[in-house]
């Protein structure tokens, strides 16, 4: 059976307007263009902790926290869905997105033993399938919008500052949980 998730029910995207304490990413630092230099760079850091000890990977930090390994496979899925929610908003005009419980999805996927090496190719691919749909985002294009189940809208500008944050985040994360990983 697979390892319960914590629930995660904050809505997050308060991180639109200020700076997270907790990771101290700051969403409004760069230019929108630089997304999908911002998400390579964030597969690289995601690789470097999936190289780690795979005993280690698997470790939860404290009940609260998932392990590295599960972290990197939510981010694997965060990569995948911002790749149909982004395809969604740049076809249609004012998509709704279906609801997506990262928690379940967790479950589902059997996150806590999954296969390292699979998790950080599948990442790997993702991310970069997301950071060539945002190459070809230009001019207008980044003021339609897009609204989550839950009625969030977003712009595809503030959907890619959105999105930034959660693999970042993850990766504060893990270096907070497991130092030793991902250095």
């Amino acid at each position: 059976m697979a390892a319960q998730p914590f629930a995660d029910d904050k809505d997050w995207t308060w991180v639109l307007n200020t700076l997270c304490a907790e990771c101290e990413f700051e969403v409004r630092d760069f230019a929108r263009t630089e997304i999908s230099a911002l998400i390579r760079a964030s597969i690289d850091e995601w690789l470097s902790v999936l190289d780690g000890d795979h005993a280690a990977l698997r470790q939860r930090p404290r009940p609260d926290r998932w392990s590295a390994l599960e972290y990197a496979a939510h981010v694997r899925d965060v990569f995948d869905l911002y790749d149909y929610r982004l395809g969604l908003m740049l076809a249609e005009d004012g998509p709704h997105y279906p609801n997506w419980n990262q928690d379940d999805t967790a479950i589902e996927k059997d996150y806590a033993n999954s296969d390292p090496a699979r998790v950080a190719a599948e990442l790997a691919a993702a991310g970069e399938r997301l950071a060539s749909r945002f190459e070809t985002v230009s001019g207008k294009d980044w003021g339609r919008t897009g609204y989550r189940s839950d009625g969030a809208s977003f712009t595809v500008e503030t959907f890619a500052r959105y999105l930034i944050h959660d693999p970042q985040h993850h990766l504060h994360d893990v270096r907070t949980g497991f130092p030793e990983l991902g250095r």
